[in-house]
């Protein structure tokens, strides 16, 4: 994840080029965005600290809520409403689980800039995390999720 700094930095500064267009230039002099981290489901949001202290360092604000982990809705709706809360521009950072949640956050809402994922499921409509995880041969994601005492 300390990769995931300059990630970042290079998606909500865009990319150096020689002839920057008018909103290169405006998101360069703006205000930096405010960078949200969302964690996976087998984490939590201490999982960012090193990424945070760096972002920090760099003067980025930054936010990096507990994801509630009561199902993708839900934990949509939650960031949604976290993100209500934040003003200027935001670039949405998830990871794993984490993808489909800034995902189905960032819809309709006009602050958030960039979609960073790192190792993260980034679902089409119709699509679920489950679902994908299912695609890949070796994937013991759907055994993880079983409950305990029961078998897939």
């Amino acid at each position: 994840m300390s990769a995931l700094a300059s990630v970042v930095t290079l998606a909500s500064l865009g990319t150096a080029s020689s002839a920057a267009t008018p909103d290169a230039e405006a998101r360069r002099s703006g205000p930096k965005p405010t960078v949200v981290l969302v964690h996976g489901a087998f984490a939590d949001s201490s999982s960012w600290h090193g990424v945070v202290s760096r972002l920090q360092k760099n003067g980025y604000p930054v936010v990096a809520p507990a994801n509630p982990l009561r199902g993708l809705s839900s934990d949509a709706d939650y960031l949604k409403q976290l993100l209500a809360t934040v003003s200027g521009p935001v670039v949405l950072v998830g990871h794993s689980y984490g993808g489909s949640v800034i995902t189905n956050a960032a819809v309709g809402n006009p602050n958030v800039t960039d979609l960073v994922y790192v190792a993260a499921f980034a679902p089409d409509a119709g699509e679920s995390v489950l679902g994908l995880s299912s695609q890949v041969p070796g994937s013991t994601l759907p055994e993880s999720l079983a409950p305990p005492g029961t078998a897939r």
